[in-house]
């Protein structure tokens, strides 16, 4: 394993940051249950890993709960633990009984739910709490001030962010900065080779910051897994809705999962290696964050590391890539 500083951090994480997407059974079809998730984490852990990634609305808290089960069994000051706020994290809904203060940016949401948060994972502290998405209805500085407090109070080490416009960024950091709170040091952004529109704004912006940037779905929701026309074969394909969410398929994004799959056959690993690698030869990223269901695929993610691409690789790679509607801002 290869571990790098966690932008301004301080903090080592390995190049590799498990996420818990598919931890628990309240989610999705293709999600797994609490024993296939411990074999994953667990694994890991075997392989160096040790950034781990979840948030209060995966598979409605479980995530949390089966995270904090597996590191409980192993030195907690080890780990590196992150999790976020924002979305509602109970099934969809006020109607069946959830309040309106389950979601936003507001005080008693962060407060109130980073509690939950702790609860479920059975810590103390948490190494990096997230924002999941900007608020809308609620001022930053009241969400900043409110973060701030969270830090002081030793209930959280570090703040992030996550996708948002790269202007709202820099509103934040600089209310940071106006009135000496604590400031985001992540951006956990869209990035992958078939959606590549944060590096016009978001990529400059955190490398002048010094932010660490812990790009979510570099796979593309699988969509760089396996050949395009196969995609529907795939559990995750059938039923997962955001894969066709985004615009994988468009600027270019059919070409680029060929490309994949002949620079792939052409060094005799898989499409998924090639993806990530692509990932780990970008110097503004440190830790890609990568979802997985199978003990294999984590492996393989982990020998993607030794992959070699040459710029021309990396030219080719990008070459077919044209300007895509920028998604889930909002």
């Amino acid at each position: 394993m290869e571990y790098t500083t966690l932008g301004s951090t301080g903090m080592e994480v390995s190049r590799i940051c498990l996420g818990g997407m598919s931890f628990g059974k309240n989610g999705e079809e293709w999600t797994l249950d609490e024993e296939g998730s411990r074999e994953i984490i667990e694994r890991a852990i075997d392989l160096g890993i040790n950034f781990f990634d979840t948030a209060n609305v995966y598979s409605q808290g479980e995530s949390e709960e089966i995270i904090g089960n597996v590191l409980a069994d192993y030195d907690r000051d080890e780990q590196v633990v992150a999790t976020k706020v924002f979305f509602p994290p109970y099934s969809d809904s006020l109607e069946e009984g959830a309040h309106p203060n389950t979601s936003g940016l507001s005080r008693k949401t962060i407060e109130q739910e980073l509690q939950h948060s702790l609860d479920r994972l059975g810590m103390d502290t948490v190494d990096l709490y997230q924002i999941h998405r900007w608020d809308y209805d609620t001022p930053i500085e009241q969400t900043l001030r409110a973060l701030d407090d969270v830090v002081r109070r030793h209930q959280v080490r570090y703040i992030g962010a996550s996708s948002m416009w790269a202007h709202q960024f820099q509103k934040a950091l600089h209310t940071s900065d106006r009135l000496g709170l604590e400031r985001f040091q992540t951006m956990q952004n869209h990035y992958a080779l078939a959606y590549r529109e944060e590096e016009r704004e978001m990529l400059p912006l955190c490398d002048k910051e010094d932010i660490g940037v812990i790009p979510w779905s570099p796979l593309a929701h699988g969509y760089l897994t396996r050949p395009h026309e196969e995609m529907e074969a795939t559990t995750r394909g059938e039923t997962h809705d955001p894969l066709y969410a985004h615009p994988y398929r468009e600027g270019g994004g059919i070409e680029i999962n060929e490309r994949v799959q002949e620079l792939a056959d052409e060094k005799d690993v898989t499409m998924a290696q090639i993806a990530l690698a692509w990932h780990f030869h970008k110097d503004i990223v440190d830790a890609p964050i990568v979802g997985t269901t199978s003990v294999e695929h984590l492996e393989q993610a982990v020998e993607a590391l030794d992959i070699s691409l040459s710029d021309s690789d990396i030219e080719y790679l990008e070459e077919p890539y044209e300007p895509v509607p920028v998604t889930t801002h909002e």
